[in-house]
C-alpha cells in the first residue's frame, strides 16, 4: 500500500505572499477606484459589485462548500429586505432590523432544508425554487403588510442610523464592509472544522458519516449561516434602493444570478465568488448605462456567454485559472524545478519487515453481533449471523462474492439497519451500547474503510486525514498535528501536500486507513483494503495491520487475499449465502470441507 508516485513540496512563502497581495489589491481597488474617479455612476457600479460579491460568497457556503445547489436563495435576501423595511417603518434602525431578518431567514432556511437534507437527489434545489414562489405570492397577497404588487417605499430618513445617504460614498463603505465581513466568515468556515466537514460531506457523504460527521447537521449549519448573511445584505440593499417589491425581492433570475457569480468565479473556493462579481458586474452595468432601455435582458445574455466560455476553457472557474498560474510560478521558482519527482523503487525503512513479535492474547469482548438478519425484497442476504470480537484480536471475514460480507459490515457500522438481531459495542467506560447511526458507531470508537476507496478528492492528503482527526480534536491546529502524526505512522508523511486523487490505488487505500486511524478508534473495520494492490504492497499492508493491532485496536477485516487472511487473522469466519458455514483458527478453517467447496476450491487442498 505504499504509494510511490509523487513527492510534493509546499508552496514557497513568496508565492503565498503574492496571492495575498493580489487579493488585497483587488479589494483596495474596489474601495479606492470609485473614490478617485468621483463619478456617481461608477460609485453605483462598485456598490452593486460589493453587494453581489457578498451575496454570492454567502451562497457559496451552502452551494459550494456543502454542495447543496440553491436556486431560490433570493428567499432569504427577500426576507431580509422586507423585515428590515417593515421595522424601519416602526422606527427601528436597519442596523437592528438586519439581525431580525437574519434570524428569521435562518429559521426559514432550516425549516425548508431539514426534510430535504435527509433525502438524496435534487430535493433541496426544487424546494428552494418552490418556496421562492410561495414567498413571492405571499408578499403579493398580504398587501396591508408588504404593500402588495405596488411595493414599499423606504422612509427617507437621512443618516448613518438609517443607511440612507445623499452621497454614494457612505453606501460604498457599508457595502464594502459587509463584503469584508462575509469574506472573513467564509474564510474562517473553510479553514476550520466546519469547513472540512462540509467539503467532506460534499465529496463523499458516506465516508463523511463514517468519520463521525453528522452530515445533516453540518449542512443545516451551512444553510442557516448562508441565509442569515444573505438576509443582512438584503436589508442594506433595500435601504440603498429605497424601494422594494415582490417581483424583484423574490426573483428566480436574481437567485440564479447570485449562483452564477460563484460558478464563474470558482464554486467552493473562498474568493471565487468575489472574482466572478468583479468580472461580470462592471460589464453588465456599463452595458445598461450605455444602451439604456435597449439593454433589457442583456445581463442574462452576458452571463450565458461567459458561463459557456468558462465551462469550455476554465471548468474550475476563474480561481482554477489563477491556481494554475501560481502552480506554474511555483514550478518555475528557483529550487523548485523537479519538485514533483519519481521515488526510488526500493523499500523504505519503515516497510522492511522486522523480527516477528509475540502475538498478544486477545482480551475481553468488545463487539457482540447476535442474530443479524437482512432482507432485500425476497432475497435473504444475511441469516442469523452471530460472532464476537475481542480486544486486540484480528477477526477475518471471508467468503465468495455475494456471501453478504459487506452487508454485515454495513450493519455493524450503522449504514444499514438490520431486520433482526443486534450489535453491541463495549464503550471505554466498560458499559455496553447498541449504536444506530454511523455517527453513533464513530462516537463509541468504531471506524471503517470502504470496499471502493472514498477519498475526499478536493482535499490534500493532510486534509483528508484531518477530517478523521476532527472527530477527536475541535481545534484546527490540534487536528493538523494529529493528522501529521498519523501520516508518519502510515508512511504518508511525504505526501501531505499532494492532492488525494494524485495517489495510486495503494496510496488511496493507505490514506483511507490513515483517515480512520486519526479518529483514534478502538475497533477498526477493514473492507478489502488489500484488493487490487501488488504482492510487495500486500506484505507491507500486513505489517501495517499488525502494527495497528499492536496499539490495542481490534480489527475485523474482509479479505479475498488468502495470504493476508492467513498471516493476519487470529480468528476466521466464513460466510456463504448469508450464513456462517465455518469459524475458528485460520489453519483449521482452510481445511474445512464446506469452506473448500464453497470458497477455496479443491485445488487449494492440493496446493496445501
Amino acid at each position: 500500500m505504499t504509494d510511490q508516485t509523487l513527492t510534493p513540496v509546499q508552496s514557497p512563502p513568496s508565492i503565498r505572499l503574492r496571492g495575498l497581495v493580489a487579493l488585497v489589491t483587488v479589494l483596495a481597488a474596489m474601495l479606492l477606484l470609485p473614490v478617485a474617479i468621483g463619478d456617481e455612476f461608477i460609485y453605483h457600479i462598485f456598490i452593486t459589485m460589493c453587494i453581489f460579491a457578498a451575496l454570492s460568497t454567502a451562497w457559496n457556503i451552502v452551494g459550494g462548500y456543502a454542495g447543496q445547489l440553491s436556486l431560490g436563495h433570493a428567499i432569504f435576501y427577500g426576507i431580509g429586505s422586507y423585515v428590515g423595511v417593515m421595522l424601519v417603518g416602526m422606527g427601528i434602525s436597519p442596523w437592528i432590523g438586519m439581525f431580525a431578518g437574519a434570524a428569521l431567514a435562518a429559521l426559514v432556511a432550516v425549516a425548508i432544508s431539514y426534510p430535504c437534507f435527509r433525502l438524496h437527489g435534487p430535493f433541496f434545489t426544487l424546494a428552494t425554487i418552490a418556496f421562492l414562489e410561495v414567498f413571492r405570492v405571499l408578499a403579493l397577497h398580504f398587501r396591508d403588510v408588504t404593500g402588495g404588487a405596488t411595493g414599499m417605499m423606504i422612509p427617507l430618513n437621512i443618516g448613518w442610523e438609517w443607511m440612507v445617504f445623499r452621497e454614494r460614498l457612505p453606501s460604498l463603505i457599508i457595502a464594502f464592509g459587509m463584503l469584508l465581513v462575509i469574506l472573513a466568515i467564509a474564510w474562517w468556515i473553510r479553514t476550520n472544522r466546519l469547513g472540512f466537514q462540509l467539503i467532506a460531506t460534499r465529496e463523499r457523504e458516506s465516508a463523511a458519516k463514517a468519520a463521525g460527521i453528522n452530515t445533516v447537521r453540518v449542512k443545516l449549519y451551512a444553510v442557516a449561516i448562508s441565509a442569515a448573511l444573505s438576509a443582512m445584505v438584503g436589508t442594506f440593499h433595500a435601504m440603498y434602493l429605497t424601494f422594494i417589491e415582490p417581483a424583484s425581492a423574490f426573483s428566480l433570475p436574481f437567485s440564479i444570478q447570485i449562483a452564477m457569480f460563484a460558478l464563474i468565479g470558482g464554486i467552493g473556493t473562498v474568493f471565487g465568488p468575489l472574482l466572478g462579481a468583479v468580472l461580470l458586474v462592471p460589464i453588465t452595468e456599463f452595458a445598461r448605462g450605455a444602451l439604456g432601455g435597449e439593454a433589457i435582458g442583456l445581463h442574462g445574455f452576458v452571463y450565458g456567454v461567459v458561463l459557456v466560455l468558462v465551462a469550455l476553457f476554465m471548468p474550475n472557474g476563474v480561481m482554477g485559472l489563477v491556481s494554475r498560474f501560481f502552480d506554474r510560478t511555483k514550478a518555475e521558482a528557483p529550487g523548485q524545478a523537479g519538485a514533483i519527482a519519481k521515488l526510488p523503487a526500493q523499500p523504505e525503512p519503515d516497510d522492511i519487515p522486522g523480527p516477528p513479535k509475540a502475538v498478544p492474547e486477545p482480551g475481553d469482548e468488545i463487539v457482540r453481533v447476535v442474530g443479524l438478519d437482512k432482507h432485500f425484497g425476497g432475497l435473504h442476504v444475511t441469516n442469523n449471523v452471530s460472532f464476537k470480537l475481542r480486544e486486540g484480536e484480528i477477526l477475518g471475514l471471508i467468503g465468495p462474492n455475494g456471501a453478504g460480507k459487506t452487508t454485515v459490515f454495513n450493519m455493524i457500522s450503522g449504514f444499514l439497519k438490520p431486520d433482526g438481531g443486534e450489535v453491541s459495542v463495549r464503550a471505554a467506560d466498560g458499559g455496553w451500547r447498541s449504536p444506530v447511526t454511523p455517527a453513533d458507531y464513530a462516537a463509541i470508537g468504531v471506524g471503517r474503510t470502504f470496499q471502493i476507496v472514498q477519498p475526499f478528492a478536493a482535499m490534500t492528503v493532510e486534509e483528508n486525514i484531518m477530517v478523521g482527526a476532527f472527530h477527536r480534536h475541535h481545534s484546527t491546529d490540534d487536528a493538523r498535528h494529529a493528522a501529521r502524526q498519523t501520516a508518519e505512522r502510515m508512511g504518508l508523511a511525504r505526501y501531505l501536500d499532494a492532492e488525494a486523487n494524485s495517489l495510486t490505488i495503494g496510496g488511496l487505500k493507505r490514506l483511507e486507513v490513515a483517515r480512520v486511524m486519526a479518529m483514534e478508534p478502538r475497533v477498526l473495520l477493514l473492507d478489502e483494503v488489500m484488493a487490487g494492490i501488488n504482492h510487495a504492497d500486500v506484505l507491507r499492508a500486513i505489517d501495517l495491520m499488525l502494527s495497528i493491532r499492536d496499539t490495542g485496536v481490534s480489527i475485523i477485516a474482509i479479505e479475498h487475499v488468502m495470504q493476508a487472511v492467513m498471516a493476519l487473522s487470529d480468528h476466521v469466519i466464513v460466510l456463504n449465502s448469508g450464513r456462517i458455514i465455518a469459524e475458528g483458527k485460520p489453519n483449521e478453517v482452510v481445511r474445512d470441507p464446506d469452506v473448500i467447496e464453497a470458497y477455496l476450491g479443491k485445488e487449494f487442498t492440493h496446493d496445501a
